[in-house]
């Protein structure tokens, strides 16, 4: 059983940057595939990057791509998501996600079902 935590929400004003951590324990990460969805007010969560372990191979929505960058720290077992260039549009619950291993095909990356294990959320609000 993976834990997740997610720490580093808070608030931006547009074109300030911010960085999100997660922070997993309590399984084997050599095959882990952990993500970045996000949920706005009214919306759907959706995916936002996602970063396989073994590899550190990434894959991003294309809105953020240039602009959020996702990496993994091996010895603290934590995935970052570093976002700057912030816009309105941004804000959103961020939610971490973990997958024991990740599909072949890469759009499956983007499907929540993919994901066994999920973080509680963390706030991020953009201002102009």
């Amino acid at each position: 059983q993976v834990q997740l935590v997610e720490s580093g929400g808070g608030s931006a004003q547009a074109g300030g940057s911010l960085r999100l951590s997660c922070a997993a324990s309590g399984g084997t990460f050599s095959n882990l595939g952990m993500a970045w969805f996000r949920q706005a007010p009214g919306k759907e969560r959706v995916f936002v990057a996602v970063i396989r372990w073994s590899d550190t191979y990434t894959y991003y929505e294309d809105t953020v791509k240039g602009r959020f960058t996702i990496t993994r720290d091996n010895a603290k077992n934590t995935v970052y998501l570093q976002m700057n260039s912030l816009k309105p549009g941004d804000t959103a619950i961020y939610y971490c996600a973990a997958a024991p291993s990740l599909p072949w095909l890469t759009t499956r990356w983007r499907s929540l079902g993919t994901y066994a294990y999920w973080g509680q959320g963390t706030q991020i609000t953009v201002s102009t």
